[in-house]
């Protein structure tokens, strides 16, 4: 039948056809990036972020199994001292996992008698980043400010390049892992190696753990 019956009939049955789909209304969270707008991201701001100010974090494919399954890692970095303070694993880029790096992340915080209160939280505006438990969690629990990269990547570059360099250094090991639990395993070893042993040109050829306690001793010279 051709679309003139179709017409007759849904008129017979007072019915219309749906002529576009309506866009969903954007979350609160959304409509507040929105409106302040350039403000959004509050690293950009900044002139100077001290030793323990400022956060990044992102999500970033893992490929395992010789290529043939992916998990999604989310590291949470910091800004001066290079430090991944927690990480997590999962299958996909969800809230429960970005809150599992965010736990962990806590924990070394607390391990360096650091508080989390009035740090920045700097990531992109993904599903995870502007969901309510996200935002609950760290701006009402645990006191933290969050910034927004507006312009994907080309605002948080300094967790671009973190992921690609981890990604391209542990390329061959991540392949050879059967399963999910085997990449834990492997990641974690990573992310040890790389806090405590790996050194850095921009931290003076020295781990992010090592540069930490350089600063701490240097403050305790001072005061």
């Amino acid at each position: 039948i051709n679309h003139k019956v179709v017409q007759r009939l849904l008129r017979t049955a007072d019915l219309r056809l749906m002529r576009a789909v309506r866009r969903p209304q954007p979350s609160r969270i959304r409509q507040i990036i929105r409106e302040v707008g350039e403000r959004a991201n509050l690293v950009a701001q900044m002139d100077e972020i001290g030793l323990f100010e400022v956060l990044y974090t992102d999500f970033t494919e893992i490929r395992y199994a010789n290529g043939a399954r992916k998990a999604h890692l989310i590291p949470i970095l910091g800004h001066t001292n290079k430090l991944v303070y927690g990480w997590a694993l999962g299958d996909g880029p969800t809230t429960e996992v970005a809150l599992q790096a965010w736990e962990q992340a806590k924990e070394m915080l607390q391990t360096l008698g650091v508080s989390p209160r009035g740090m920045i939280m700097h990531h992109d505006r993904g599903s995870a980043f502007i969901s309510d438990r996200w935002t609950y969690q760290l701006l009402s629990v645990d006191k933290l400010r969050l910034s927004y990269a507006l312009r994907g990547a080309k605002d948080n570059p300094w967790m671009e390049s973190f992921n690609s360099r981890f990604k391209e250094e542990g390329h061959s090991l991540f392949l050879e892992a059967e399963d999910l639990a085997e990449l834990v395993q492997i990641i974690e070893w990573r992310m040890r190696y790389y806090n405590t042993d790996r050194r850095h040109s921009t931290l003076g050829y020295v781990a992010p753990m090592a540069f930490i306690r350089q600063q701490e001793m240097s403050r305790a010279v001072q005061a």
